[in-house]
């Protein structure tokens, strides 16, 4: 009978043992870029989420640095899930976006355990833990693990034409691929340039949106946004150019899409 019990115990720890490593791989094998894209493309055509919501909550830290390995699989996780919760929530109770600053940081999104907000999202993970009113030139001091563990390495600075946070003034919604990601956001980044920016050439002036100023360190200063906006053929030179900032359009527009 002894000799039995032991059988027993022996095949429990030894199942045990497979089922979680049979579990630990299929979390490790988890394409979250998928299910990021999946969440965004059903909230576009109306469908429920809650079963994303609810893998998403479920996950761990563990399962997500794991699957985000590259800065483009970071990137188009993260700002699909931002966008998406942005559409998600607003439509609900469009009455939160009244106070920005409180909406933006309150922690309502929950992720791998853990209530996280619209700012850890943007300034902590995307922005590789700015300070948020920091004008990207100054970082946290002590940001906490979830945000060290699923940071970018580098900052892009394309991603403020990428994250749009509900405002009509905000680039449009697409769906990221980490495959597409360097062309999407150039793509986007060129579009919405296209739509913001204006050029006086007798005066060589050139107004420009808003995100400029407030991420300015980001985009390199004002000698890297005139190198963008050259880049992007929004003004001939980089010389003699002066640049002044439009007032941004705060109003609430959730039906902003485009593909990309």
């Amino acid at each position: 009978m002894k000799s039995k019990t032991k059988y027993i115990r022996f095949f429990s720890i030894i199942l045990t043992i497979f089922l979680t490593n049979v579990y630990a791989s299929a979390q490790q094998g988890k394409d979250y870029n998928t299910l990021s894209e999946d969440f965004l493309s059903k909230i576009k055509n109306g469908e429920d989420v809650s079963a994303i919501q609810q893998e998403l909550a479920n996950s761990s830290l563990e399962d997500l640095e794991n699957a985000l390995r590259t800065d483009e699989e970071k990137l188009a996780f993260w700002v699909n899930i931002y966008n998406g919760y942005i559409q998600l929530i607003l439509s609900d109770t469009p009455e939160l976006y009244n106070d920005r600053r409180d909406f933006f940081s309150r922690e309502q999104i929950t992720i791998a355990g853990e209530m996280v907000s619209f700012a850890k999202i943007e300034h902590g993970i995307i922005r590789k833990s700015q300070w948020p009113l920091g004008l990207g030139l100054i970082r946290k001091w002590f940001p906490n693990k979830f945000e060290r563990k699923l940071r970018v390495d580098t900052r892009d600075y394309r991603v403020h034409f990428a994250l749009n946070c509900g405002a009509k003034d905000c680039p449009p919604v697409a769906i990221y691929n980490p495959k597409k990601l360097n062309e999407q956001f150039n793509k986007g980044t060129k579009e919405y340039l296209i739509k913001t920016s204006t050029y006086n050439s007798e005066s060589k002036n050139v107004a420009v949106t808003s995100l400029f100023n407030w991420f300015r360190g980001d985009f390199g200063c004002k000698k890297g946004v005139k190198n963008i906006l050259k880049a992007n053929n929004m003004i001939p030179t980089t010389k003699d150019i002066d640049i002044t900032y439009k007032n941004y359009d705060w109003t609430l527009d959730l039906d902003n899409w485009t593909n990309l």
